[in-house]
């Protein structure tokens, strides 16, 4: 495998003891996957927060958000026979699945694109509802005609879909709720429309037919979804056999949209690869690499809440138009950031 990521000397740029928790009583376990846009000639960061209250030992303790938006302490014994705990993400209890951490997102800004910081006068975003009590996560930024589209992943009892807010201030936001339903997650909306419609990528997963693949669909308003078709598929015996995922908006270039995306392989060991779309008809896929074009190999990114691990749902393309500035997750709990050149991973790409 050939990494070609340029990291920042700077890595990790943020870490959970960079930011203070949302309420007493919680810490912060991890600050990952962040969304990416510019604002106010600043780079800002939809990051992800996941909190939960200090663990005590033999005791396993997490919090849930109730429908009225408070929050609930849950606490099991470690050694309880109906405990299914071997996944530091998730753990099964009395039959039901639960999240180990309840997240949020907060928004962080920068002059550099390497030292953040939380401005003052701006919300957290928390899940809200019956559809989000296990919390918000993994934000992905789209500015189309001067409105961002947030899509987020939306987590409760009843599954995991994709939540939409859309806002022009950063401070107002309007909800459109679960725009995808469960099970569905790593939605990336391109920043301009093709022939008058919206385009989205999506995952759908599925456990008995099918598989974790890349979907594509298209929209009237940005928030009606359909034409429906999947694109890209898991590898057997490759670094993304197990489940592929869209990272941020895909990227216009000359010879199509480059998509950036994460893949698994059945050790949980995620990498990045790339994939390139026809620039008229989007759900025709013209390429795709077939080695990571980055993968786990610092500390950082080999341990941590969930070591070998690297993410993206956001990045920046430069002024000179060809350096991508790409923000990620490492091993589920820092927040990193990487260089790439465009025209190199064009030249990677392999034609299906």
């Amino acid at each position: 495998m050939k990494d070609i990521a340029n990291r920042f000397v700077e890595n990790p740029l943020l870490s959970p003891s960079d930011l203070p928790p949302s309420r007493e009583g919680l810490e912060i376990t991890c600050l990952l996957n962040p969304g990416v846009f510019q604002f106010q000639n600043k780079i800002w960061l939809a990051v992800r927060v996941a909190e939960r209250p200090k663990q005590i030992e033999n005791i396993i303790s997490f919090p849930i958000l109730t429908e009225a938006g408070t929050i609930q302490i849950i606490e099991i014994l470690k050694d309880h026979p109906e405990l299914i705990a071997t996944d530091a993400r998730v753990i099964n209890y009395q039959g039901v699945d639960y999240l180990t951490t309840l997240s949020h997102i907060r928004l962080l800004c920068s002059e550099d694109g390497k030292h953040f910081y939380e401005p003052e006068g701006y919300p957290h975003l928390v899940g809200e509802g019956i559809l989000e009590t296990f919390g918000i996560e993994d934000c992905r930024v789209s500015l189309i005609e001067g409105k961002y589209y947030l899509t987020f992943t939306s987590v409760s009892p009843s599954g995991v879909g994709v939540g939409l807010r859309t806002t022009t201030d950063w401070k107002n936001f309007k909800k459109h709720g679960l725009i995808f339903p469960p099970h569905n997650k790593d939605c990336a909306i391109f920043e301009e429309k093709i022939n008058g419609l919206f385009y989205a990528l999506h995952r759908p997963s599925s456990v008995d037919i099918g598989g974790n693949y890349i979907w594509i669909a298209s929209s009237p308003d940005g928030i009606h979804w359909g034409n429906h078709k999947c694109i890209i598929k898991t590898r057997k015996e490759s670094w993304d056999s197990k489940r592929v995922g869209a990272g941020a908006a895909p990227i216009k270039t000359d010879l199509g949209w480059l998509e950036i995306y994460h893949g698994a392989n059945e050790f949980h060991q995620y990498c990045l690869g790339a994939f390139l779309l026809d620039l008229k008809d989007p759900a025709r896929v013209i390429s795709r690499t077939e080695t990571p074009i980055m993968f786990p190999k610092t500390n950082y990114e080999l341990s941590g809440f969930f070591g070998n691990v690297v993410f993206t749902n956001g990045h920046i393309i430069e002024p000179d138009g060809d350096t991508l500035t790409l923000y990620y997750g490492a091993s589920d709990e820092f927040v990193c950031g990487a260089q790439f050149s465009i025209r190199e991973i064009l030249s990677l790409l392999k034609k299906l």
